[in-house]
């Protein structure tokens, strides 16, 4: 009897250190955005009332933890299981899921650059949204702050779209002390002042628009956004490019692996042309 033997698929070890490598990172950053996620909806209570994640009018912030989290979880666990026990099945799964998650990229940034006024006109609306439930989660309060205060903007396209916020509106019913104000996140900063003024925004707009140019942001956060994407145009087509060309990296050595279905690519990728003829002799 011959001692040869059968011997399935099998991963090599330039693929299999990598894959490994690479995933436990993904896999602990993944655990790390859910358990943020989860931390912040126990603070508020979500978890012990979980009707409550359909309460708040605008974006909760936890969600992108938890969406993203959830991603990086099972992309990396595939990844790093498949690659630590030879999994073809995991690995084949990790391939699919990459290359479905640069296909949606792909295409996200085809339809934003074809149809921006309508990505526009969408970024518009949700702005809006949020400034409306602006008091109402904590997390989307400091968002908002966060993204007024780093883009130098207040509102979508300028301070009155804060009109459409219950505690900020000019109308004669509203009986808040923030009445025709902002909150202090469009408020000029004062590189003397060490301690934040939160009440800075009261009654700012009910000043003519010269004043108001002195203590708040007049722009809107949308325009801003674009001037601060045209400024780092190079910045940001980089490090998309360096996130695809690696996605397509990755992709390359498992689809590489597929197509020889036996011991693959003897060390890295641009072996596997040669490996593959010596198999097919």
């Amino acid at each position: 009897m011959s001692g040869k033997h059968y011997k399935g698929p099998e991963v090599s070890c330039c693929i299999k250190y990598f894959i490994f490598g690479f995933n436990v990172i993904f896999w602990f950053l993944g655990i790390a955005f859910l358990g943020i996620g989860l931390w912040a909806w126990n603070e508020k209570g979500v978890l012990s009332n979980i009707s409550s994640i359909t309460d708040l009018g605008g974006f909760d912030p936890v969600w992108l933890f938890l969406v993203v989290g959830g991603v990086m979880f099972i992309l990396g666990f595939a990844g790093c299981i498949g690659a630590l026990r030879e999994n073809t099945f995991l690995l084949k799964f990790f391939s699919v899921f990459l290359g479905i998650i640069f296909f949606l990229e792909l295409t996200a940034g085809v339809l934003a650059f074809v149809f921006k006024d309508w990505i526009k006109d969408q970024l518009y609306f949700f702005i809006n949204n949020n400034i409306r439930a602006y008091r109402d989660d904590i997390d989307l309060q400091n968002l908002i702050d966060f993204t007024q205060e780093y883009w130098q903007c207040c509102g979508a396209f300028g301070a009155d779209d804060w009109n459409l916020n219950i505690y900020f509106n000019c109308t004669d019913s509203n009986a808040s002390r923030e009445r025709c104000g902002v909150p202090f996140s469009c408020c000029t900063k004062d590189p003397a002042e060490d301690v934040i003024n939160t009440q800075c925004g009261y009654d700012a707009r009910q000043k003519p628009e010269v004043d108001q140019q002195i203590v708040i942001y007049t722009k809107g956060c949308v325009p801003q956004f674009e001037k601060w994407l045209q400024d780092n145009l190079t910045i940001v087509a980089g490090i998309f490019i360096g996130i695809a060309l690696l996605q397509l990296y990755c992709i390359g050595l498992l689809t590489c692996h597929a197509l020889l279905r036996g011991p693959v690519c003897s060390a890295c990728p641009w072996q596997c042309q040669a490996d593959r003829k010596v198999k097919t002799i």
